[in-house]
């Protein structure tokens, strides 16, 4: 049953049918919340544009109106624009992926056979030497196992009857564990952010990782709108989630030999991600400030 993105409350219907104009055409009348006074969903009327605004703003109500009145199915089936969107953030991960390891890496392999080089290094050059396809469909393997786990992860802690948080009262256990994944894509897509990469010029350090913060707050506000729940529990599932999916990128770079690559201390990786966070910001600035100057 569709609901009020407003205050939750369970509606019939989020619009009706108005009469017909003298050119034949039918009008829709959105519907008002009987409990707030105020429209069920105004989205109804809304394009794409503008919802992807209020999902990068972390509007709930735009997340009521995806994930409780346009994307769950009553049997908890993926909509055909959800398959195509994780394929999508999949293919944005795997080139995001392997630009940051080439480029923290080409430095420091000139020559695999010369002195002082460490074997990750070495086996990182012996994968650069490869045909472009198998280098591509290692770095799709590596993303792929990194999403399941990650999605694998925060599933089973909402939905499985064996989950921690189920049996220790935090948090009912959800029946939907598709509707859980849609949740996390939607939240996800400030991953296509990067495709400015392509128009403008874009050279701030580190920012796939900073934006990954933003995705972090994003897939936070989907699972607390979703599961009914609190921040705490939200952001508890959405960190379980991040150490799944960093373990399992760890373990596929550990199988390929390749376990030193692109790793630092916690504190290393927090303190560029708080300067590279300034450092779009600054970006950022000075180029609404040429948009203004014209």
């Amino acid at each position: 049953m569709p609901i009020c993105i407003e205050c939750r409350h369970p509606v019939k219907t989020l619009w009706r049918e108005g009469g017909g104009g003298k050119s034949g055409g039918h009008n829709i009348r959105l519907t008002v919340c009987k409990n707030c006074g105020r429209f069920c969903d105004k989205y109804v009327e809304h394009d794409f544009v503008v919802m992807f605004i209020d999902l990068v703003l972390i509007k709930p109500q735009v997340y009521r109106h995806l994930l409780h009145n346009t994307l769950m199915k009553e049997k908890d089936e993926f909509a055909p624009s959800i398959i195509r969107l994780g394929i999508l953030l999949l293919l944005f991960d795997v080139y995001l992926t392997w630009a940051r390891i080439e480029r923290g890496q080409s430095a420091s392999v000139p020559d695999p056979d010369s002195p002082g080089v460490s074997n990750a290094n070495t086996n990182f050059g012996r994968l650069a030497q490869q045909p472009i396809v198998f280098q591509y469909m290692f770095f799709l393997l590596l993303c792929t196992l990194s999403t399941i786990a990650f999605h694998g992860s925060i599933r089973f802690l909402t939905s499985s009857r064996f989950s921690p948080l189920a049996l220790l009262g935090i948090l009912p256990r959800y029946s939907r564990p598709n509707s859980v994944s849609t949740a996390l894509l939607v939240s996800s897509s400030t991953k296509l952010f990067p495709i400015l990469m392509v128009i403008w010029e874009y050279d701030v350090p580190a920012a796939a990782r900073s934006l990954g913060w933003a995705v972090v707050a994003n897939n936070v506000e989907a699972l607390k709108i979703l599961l009914d729940c609190g921040y705490g529990t939200a952001a508890l599932l959405a960190t379980a989630g991040a150490v799944s999916r960093w373990a399992m990128g760890r373990a596929v770079l550990w199988a390929a030999g390749l376990e030193g690559v692109d790793a630092g201390s916690g504190a290393t990786e927090v303190a560029e991600d708080g300067r590279a966070f300034v450092a779009m910001l600054a970006y950022a600035r000075d180029w609404a400030g040429r948009l203004a100057v014209g």
